[in-house]
């Protein structure tokens, strides 16, 4: 029987709230864990509500569904969804885009002052060598007198300037979509992306992926990169042309970058990125944790009720 909610695949390992809410509303619901087309073709048969973390929702997919369908993506990328086609279909889209900001933007930090202090460089060097002089790795800014570019200021962007404020850095930040009066309020500069990537010690991303800026960061963005800068990105693996990166990490041109988010995911095992030791990889997790997860399904349930409800939807993207 097919399921009026459903549930295509999840990491959170309970779905209690969104069970909850179809019991309570008596209608059918089924909780999967797909990953290919075809498994994902089957799960949504019909359904009225699909919550999808990372399957892919194909137009083939989108068609199995029931014709008023609403897709709800846990998290707030949602490329995985072909949102051209759900619009065709009359298919609504939604994501949930402010359960976590904070967490990603503490994880951003963390990463950001990791490569920037050469934390992993210098813990390398104490397990295997012994020990080393901490100028053997080179000269080494402080925080006062680097400049970080952020690349998208959004909630997240916003969130990684104001935990770096604090500690002298000079911000700098391009995003078109934004007024430069708001940024300078915030005492972030605004500028051309040329000159971020041209000034900046650390760039850090937050920019969505879309069409028009698939490998923002390719072998010329690179190239324009002050050398012995570094790159973070926790925002969308498909930002950043990682042939192009782990050429500019091989000559030396970077001094270090710190991926959360890969293209494809999970990064493949003869990544050259896993050779480098000034490079930090995380398993997409700068959005994991307790609060963030249980902030997640709540407002995605929460966006599910207002959906079969006929209310208007929240965060809806398509």
């Amino acid at each position: 029987m097919s399921a009026g909610i459903v549930v295509t695949d999840q990491i959170f390992g309970d779905v209690a709230r969104e069970r909850e809410m179809a019991q309570r509303l008596e209608i059918p619901f089924a909780d999967h864990q797909c990953s290919t087309e075809d498994e994902t073709v089957e799960a949504v048969a019909g359904a009225q509500v699909v919550f999808v973390n990372f399957a892919p929702i194909s137009r083939r997919v989108l068609e199995a569904m029931d014709a008023a369908a609403v897709v709800i993506r846990y998290g707030i990328g949602y490329d995985n969804v072909d949102v051209a086609a759900a619009a065709e279909l009359g298919i609504r889209v939604c994501n949930v885009p402010d359960y976590g900001a904070d967490t990603v933007a503490d994880h951003a930090v963390a990463l950001l002052l990791t490569l920037l202090r050469r934390i992993k460089l210098l813990d390398r060097a104490v397990h295997t060598r012994g020990w080393l002089r901490p100028g053997d790795l080179g000269p080494l800014p402080g925080f006062a007198d680097s400049t970080v570019g952020l690349i998208g200021t959004g909630r997240i962007g916003r969130g990684v300037a104001a935990r770096l404020k604090p500690f002298g850095f000079r911000i700098l930040a391009h995003d078109p979509y934004i007024d430069p009066a708001q940024l300078a309020d915030a005492g972030i500069e605004p500028v051309e992306l040329p000159a971020l990537l041209e000034s900046a010690h650390a760039v850090s991303l937050h920019a969505p992926l879309t069409e028009a800026n698939h490998h923002l960061i390719d072998a010329e963005a690179l190239g324009r990169m002050r050398p012995g800068a570094v790159l973070v990105n926790t925002s969308r693996g498909g930002l950043v042309d990682h042939s192009a990166l782990a050429d500019a990490l091989d000559n030396g041109h970077l001094g270090g970058a710190a991926l959360d988010v890969f293209e494809p995911e999970p990064l493949p095992e003869d990544s050259r990125l896993r050779n480098f030791d000034n490079v930090l990889l995380t398993p997409h997790a700068a959005f994991y944790s307790d609060a963030s997860l249980a902030n997640l399904q709540r407002m995605a349930t929460e966006e599910a009720g207002r959906a079969l409800s006929g209310q208007p939807l929240r965060c809806q993207v398509a």
